[in-house]
């Protein structure tokens, strides 16, 4: 028995425990573990959106967006060194993914319960200043404890990553590839490609390393952070695909696609923007 819960306690140790104790990164058992999770949580808010009687589309994708600036500048505070232990660990991946929803969470109640008594002001309006105003911030606290190193990064970044995707969306309206030329889907794909450059510039130019596993093991395997474009290509043209062809045109199923959509389009843009922050200011 005593060998048995050994060999148990080692198999979370080594998978789930160590890896965030000593930012080690992915590996297959908690990467699978994580997109399960991500997976439940993606239906149990859903739900809660439906109960709050917010609707989950464009606009409010777009309110999102800050948080998900303020969610990836808290977690270059803790590569900066800002956050000390043990304040710190809650800020190391995947930790961080719940300790910003659950701040996110608690904004959009606070927002749709003032928008709701004060006339005038939308929901998505008020929600989305409360993300701009944390993502200050953390850009304050930063710039108090670091100096800018590489602020041409921020411009070839968003450069390139608007180039692939303007290329991208016009062979898409010449070849009448409509999923493509779809303001959100092209948006998913805009976030990808910036994802994409973060990764390229960093890795190819400035000697960073990926530590999620398929990526890491692709670029090992062809010697450049290059192939973060096609491997994107590959992954989200079909999945956007799938997921307009195969969804019912009832509300329910639009309202579930659309934020099926929005976390595709976060699981893109928060590590880009992460990685951007951290070689703006050199960490």
């Amino acid at each position: 028995m005593t060998s048995y819960i050994d060999k148990v306690s080692g198999f979370i140790n080594t998978y789930y425990i160590d890896p965030i104790l000593h930012d080690e990164g992915y590996n297959i058992v908690n990467t699978l573990t994580w997109a399960i999770i991500l997976g439940l949580c993606i239906f149990a808010v859903v739900k809660l959106l439906k109960k709050l009687d917010i609707r989950a589309d464009n606009r409010f994708i777009a309110s999102i967006v800050p948080f998900v600036l303020a969610g990836s500048s808290m977690r270059v505070l803790e590569d900066a060194g800002a956050i000390q232990q043990p304040f710190s660990f809650f800020l190391i991946t995947p930790i961080i993914y719940f300790v910003v929803f659950f701040i996110t969470l608690g904004c959009l109640v606070i927002a749709k319960a003032i928008s709701e008594k004060w006339t005038g002001k939308s929901m998505e309006t008020i929600f989305a200043s409360m993300g701009t105003l944390w993502f200050l911030l953390n850009i304050s606290v930063l710039l108090s404890v670091q100096t800018v190193v590489l602020p041409m990064v921020l411009i070839y970044i968003l450069g390139l990553g608007t180039l692939i995707t303007l290329f991208v969306y016009f062979i898409a309206k010449k070849i009448g590839f409509g999923i493509l030329t779809d303001r959100l889907n092209i948006s998913i794909l805009g976030a990808h490609m910036l994802d994409a450059s973060s990764t390229f510039i960093g890795v190819d130019m400035l000697g960073y390393y990926e530590k999620h596993v398929l990526p890491s093991y692709l670029i090992d395997l062809t010697g450049t952070a290059f192939v973060m474009y096609p491997l994107k290509l590959a992954i989200f043209i079909p999945v956007l695909y799938i997921i307009d062809t195969n969804f019912n045109e009832d509300d329910e199923s639009r309202n579930l696609r659309t934020f099926v959509k929005m976390v595709i389009l976060v699981l893109g843009l928060s590590p880009a923007c992460r990685n951007t922050i951290r070689m703006f200011f050199g960490i």
